[in-house]
């Protein structure tokens, strides 16, 4: 289904807006607006700081979507990407929730929406930028070291025994071959023409004919609004005060966290052992600053 369809049948139109502002003139009756944050790298994370997946946002996102008086649910995106299937996964939810209960979805972009984030992005039936977010990254990454000189010259002897020719393809203590790199590639590829076929489907009637786009470069937001990644540049608040009144108010769903799981990003199931919580969540902090760095933030 092409984006302005889905625009057409959830009603994103500002025609649309306009008349939903209008059934919530103010008072005890102003629309209650949703807000769920995405923040941070996509996948699993470590053992005490959990990335953004399927399984730890699907209870808020439903509660969220659950609210029947919400005319939309506002999504705040702040990730520099990660896993392209938790990506899928959390992007297939919005849009199966949003279908199921027939409600937008506005897309608020912080800091930077790029990769994974952006495949999550497009779920939304608006995107909303700051002029100086970071946009786009369309790609698949895969990186990695190679430490055979390394543990030659420290006179280390690699052994490995399979039952599998090509179950150690890529290992970092082997030489690497051209054919298993170009076997991991053919998977990118793949992984590659599903993200552009999902970003064509969603906003296909926008995009402007770059070839760029899908390179994995990157933009500020304002010239991703130019480009068709993005819809317009604004804030959450201004946006939704102008299209549901000054009274409209956001209401904030989030999982119920300690107060030591708040200070440490701690998954609201995970044991508070605060020393290795500390040194995980340290590490996870310095995975999360490099992917980051990619993009000057």
């Amino acid at each position: 289904m092409r984006r302005n369809e889905i625009s057409e049948g959830l009603g994103v139109q500002d025609g649309f807006w306009q008349r939903v502002r209008s059934w919530f003139p103010g008072g005890k009756d102003a629309p209650v607006i949703p807000v769920v944050r995405l923040s941070g790298t996509i996948g699993q994370g470590g053992r005490f700081r959990a990335g953004l997946t399927l399984q730890g946002t699907a209870a808020t996102l439903k509660k969220a979507f659950d609210i029947k008086s919400a005319p939309c649910v506002a999504i705040i995106i702040d990730s520099p990407g990660g896993s392209p299937v938790q990506s899928h996964l959390i992007y297939r939810r919005i849009r199966a929730l949003a279908e199921e209960k027939e409600k937008g979805v506005l897309i608020f972009v912080e800091d930077v929406c790029a990769s994974g984030g952006y495949m999550i992005a497009c779920a939304g039936d608006e995107i909303i930028v700051d002029p100086a977010s970071i946009v786009g990254s369309i790609g698949v990454v895969s990186a990695g070291f190679g430490f055979v000189g390394a543990i030659g010259k420290l006179g280390i002897e690699r052994r490995v025994y399979t039952s599998g020719e090509s179950k150690v393809i890529l290992d970092p203590f082997q030489p690497e071959k051209a054919e298993d790199v170009q076997r991991l590639k053919a998977i990118q590829e793949e992984v590659h023409d599903m993200f552009i076929d999902l970003v064509r489907s969603r906003r296909g009637d926008v995009l402007a004919n770059n070839p760029d786009i899908f390179s994995g470069m990157f933009w500020s937001g304002r010239t991703a609004v130019s480009l068709g990644l993005a819809d317009r540049t604004g804030d959450m608040r201004t946006v939704l005060h102008e299209r549901f009144g000054k009274k409209a108010r956001l209401k904030v769903i989030g999982s119920e966290k300690g107060f030591l799981a708040r200070r440490l990003g701690l998954s609201s199931g995970a044991p508070a052992m605060a020393g290795q919580a500390l040194a995980d969540g340290f590490v996870t902090e310095l995975e999360e600053r490099a992917s980051r760095s990619r993009f000057g933030l």
